[in-house]
């Protein structure tokens, strides 16, 4: 991990053991976007232990990973525009299957020093795995800094919770208990492929576990299923996603009540709409 660090030119990065005992004032919550970076850019090389990494100018970017095209489904701009942002890698290091994951979930700052926060999953119970080696990472855009760099690992529930609308504009969020995703420039023709999409993010806790509470029995049993209600398209589209252990729950629900959707479902949509108005204005 040190050699990744010196590699890459981190002399002012450290885990959350070495975190200074001086606070120098109050934390406050640093601003930063989730930036599908593996979408245009592989790793030359692969850390086999954990690592992370502050990318401060493109000629660093280019030197440690490879510019290719688009590899996703969802297109986006893979331009970092380094002097007003940095890029923040981390590494969970090699795993021998698949089923690891690695996350940001905040980020931030006093006078003296930044903290990145990040959790690392394990595959779920039930969850099928490939023998198959795998590198997990995550990629964030911060300010452009002259603060020195933390990385301190948490412990945090994967499980959460993807709601939006097509119409007018199309909202995404994702809410988890330690976040708010909004997803950016989501389109109607592309698949909800969310793990591709940059997004921005609210430190907010247990939105996840709130809200989980409003869904309706029916919705539950159909743990790990996709259902359509009604007959929704592109512009006529309220979506639920709910992702618990192993398993993906999908739901695409009619913006019209259709004869297919209980009470409890009508019930449901309206209480999505009005946590996604709710979440554009704060």
């Amino acid at each position: 991990m040190l050699s990744l660090f010196i590699a890459f030119g981190l002399s002012s990065c450290s885990l959350g053991d070495d975190l200074p005992t001086d606070t120098c004032g109050d934390y406050t919550n640093l601003a930063f976007t989730g930036f599908p970076l593996p979408c245009n850019y592989t790793i030359k090389e692969s850390p086999v232990n954990s690592a992370f990494a502050i990318i401060t100018s493109e000629e660093k970017l280019n030197q440690y990973f490879t510019k290719h095209d688009n590899t996703c489904t969802i297109s986006s701009d893979p331009t970092i525009d380094f002097t007003k942002y940095y890029l923040v890698a981390i590494f969970s290091g090699e795993k021998a299957t698949t089923g690891y994951g690695i996350k940001i979930t905040s980020i931030v700052e006093n006078s003296c020093q930044i903290v990145v926060n990040f959790f690392e999953s394990g595959p779920q119970t039930g969850e099928t795995t490939s023998p198959t080696k795998t590198y997990p990472s995550d990629f964030v855009l911060i300010p452009k800094t002259t603060k020195p760099v933390y990385f301190n690992k948490t412990t945090e529930n994967k499980d959460n919770i993807v709601i939006g609308t097509f119409g007018a504009t199309n909202d995404f969020f994702q809410l988890n208990d330690y976040n708010i995703l909004k997803f950016l420039n989501v389109a109607a023709e592309e698949s909800f492929q969310f793990n591709q999409y940059k997004y921005t993010a609210t430190i907010k806790r247990g939105e996840y576990t709130l809200f989980l509470k409003s869904v309706p029995t029916e919705i539950l049993n159909l743990k790990g299923q996709t259902k359509i209600y009604g007959a929704p398209s592109s512009s006529n589209l309220v979506y639920f996603e709910l992702h618990q252990g192993a398993s993906t729950t999908k739901i695409y629900i009619d913006n019209n009540d259709t004869d297919d959707q209980s009470t409890e479902v009508k019930a449901f949509k309206r209480a999505i709409k009005d946590k996604i108005l709710l979440l554009k204005v704060n």
